[in-house]
C-alpha cells in the first residue's frame, strides 16, 4: 500500500552523533530508551532490568551514577549489556570521568553545574578520550537560579537560554558530539521549549515530557506532548517517562512511533471498544494477546473486531484479521481476505500461532538475500 501524502512527516535536519554503537539523529531511525531504577551499585539487580529493556526492544538505556560504587559497578553492567548504556551525572564531574572510564557510551550531563571551566575541560577530555557522547539535560524544575531571577519562572526561553549556556561550554572545548532535552512536567512548556530549541540549532533532540505520571496519565501526557513535537518532525529519541516499570516505558514509547509510522516494531493491534453487537470479549481477547504476542519483534498489523460493521473493512487493510459473526465464531482474513471461519474459543491461540508464522516468514525473507550472498 503506498503512503498517502498526508501521513508524511518531514523530520527536522539534525547533525547525527553516536551513543555506542547507535546513531541518533540525521537520517538514524528515532531511538527508544529508558532507565533503570535500580541501585546502580547492584550490578546483577541493574543488570537484570537492563536486560528486560532489552528484550522490550529498548536501544539505549541510561542508569543514574550518583557515587564512586556507581560508576565502579557501571564497568560490569556495560560488559553484560547488548546496547548502550548512557551514565546519569549530576554536579560531580569525577563521576563523570569514572563513567567514562568504566565505558558508559554517553554522558547526560549539565557541564554548567559540574563547577569550573577546567573540570569541564577534564571531563570533555575523558569523554574524547573514551569515545563517550554527551546529552545536556535541562529540566524546568532545576532551571539555575538567576534565569528564574531573570524570567521569574521556569519557561521556554528560560529554558533554552540554559540549553544555550551549556552548549557554549561543549563548544568552546571543541566538543560536538552531544543531543540536547528541554523537559518539563507541562506538557505546554515542554513542547514549546522544543520548538524553540529546534529553531535555534541542528543538535539531535531528546525527547521527553518528564514526571509525566503512572502508567495511563503518564502514556497520555507523553503521547501529546511528544506526539505534536514528533508529528511536526521535532525528534531523534525519546524516553517516556512513567512511574511504572522500564520496559513498560519502551512498549508505549514505540507504540507512540508506531502511530505516526515514524518506526515499526512487533505487532500492532486494531481492536474495538467493543459494544453489544460483538460476536466475542473484545477486551479479554485484546488484553490477553498483548501479552502473548510481546516476544514478536517483526513488524505486522493484526486487527480483532467484534462484529460484522466494520470488522471487513478493518480487516482489508491488515495483515491478520478475526472478525465476529455471531454463533460462537468468526472470520479469519489473511492478507486483507476472508479464508475460514473460526470458532471463538480457539481465537487466542490460533491467532498467536498465525503472528508467530507470519513473523517467521517476514524474517525468512528478509535474510534471503543475505545467505545468498552468503553462497
Amino acid at each position: 500500500m503506498s503512503v498517502r501524502p498526508y501521513r508524511d512527516i518531514i523530520r527536522r535536519k539534525s547533525r547525527k552523533i553516536r551513543v555506542g554503537a547507535v546513531e541518533v539523529g540525521g537520517d538514524a531511525p528515532i531511538t527508544v530508551q529508558s532507565m533503570t531504577n535500580t541501585p546502580t551499585s547492584d550490578a546483577r539487580a541493574t543488570i537484570a532490568q537492563v536486560k528486560r529493556i532489552e528484550d522490550a526492544g529498548g536501544d539505549i538505556v541510561r542508569v543514574s551514577c550518583p557515587d564512586e560504587d556507581s560508576t565502579k559497578a557501571l564497568k560490569t553492567i556495560v560488559r553484560a549489556a547488548r546496547v548502550p548504556i548512557v551514565a546519569d551525572i549530576h554536579f560531580h564531574y569525577k563521576r563523570a570521568i569514572e563513567a567514562a572510564e568504566s565505558g558508559a557510551a554517553c554522558l547526560r550531563i549539565n557541564p554548567g553545574n559540574i563547577g569550573s571551566a577546567q573540570r569541564v575541560r577534564d571531563v570533555v577530555k575523558a569523554a574524547k578520550d573514551h569515545g563517550c557522547s554527551m546529552r545536556i539535560g535541562v529540566n524546568a524544575g532545576s532551571l539555575e537560579k538567576d534565569l528564574l531571577e531573570k524570567y521569574g519562572e521556569p519557561c521556554p526561553e528560560a529554558m533554552v537560554e540554559s540549553a544555550q549556556r551549556h552548549m557554549r561550554l561543549l563548544e568552546d572545548n571543541d566538543f560536538f558530539e552531544f543531543k540536547i532535552s528541554v523537559k518539563a512536567s507541562d506538557v505546554f512548556l515542554a513542547v514549546a521549549a522544543y520548538q524553540q530549541l529546534a529553531d535555534i540549532c541542528d543538535y539531535p533532540l531528546h525527547l521527553g515530557i518528564t514526571e509525566a505520571g503512572g502508567m495511563i496519565s503518564g502514556t497520555v501526557k507523553s503521547s501529546i506532548g511528544m506526539g505534536m513535537l514528533l508529528w511536526s518532525g521535532i525528534g531523534d529519541t525519546i524516553r517516556v517517562s512513567l512511574s511504572a516499570e522500564p520496559e513498560e516505558e519502551i512498549r508505549v514509547g514505540f507504540d507512540i512511533l508506531k502511530s505516526l509510522g515514524l518506526r515499526h516494531r512487533g505487532v500492532n493491534i486494531v481492536s474495538c471498544p467493543s459494544c453489544a453487537r460483538q460476536g466475542f470479549n473484545v477486551i479479554r481477547t485484546v488484553e490477553l494477546l498483548e501479552d502473548r504476542l510481546k516476544h514478536i519483534a517483526t513488524p505486522m498489523s493484526l486487527s480483532i473486531i467484534g462484529c460484522v460493521v466494520n470488522g471487513p473493512g478493518e480487516a482489508r487493510e491488515t495483515d491478520i484479521g478475526f472478525t465476529g459473526g455471531g454463533a460462537g465464531a468468526g472470520m479469519i482474513y489473511l492478507n486483507g481476505k476472508p479464508v475460514y471461519k473460526l470458532e471463538n474459543e480457539a481465537l487466542i491461540d490460533h491467532v498467536v500461532e498465525l503472528c508467530e508464522k507470519k513473523a517467521a516468514e517476514i524474517e525468512a525473507t528478509r535474510n534471503a538475500p543475505a545467505l545468498e550472498t552468503a553462497k
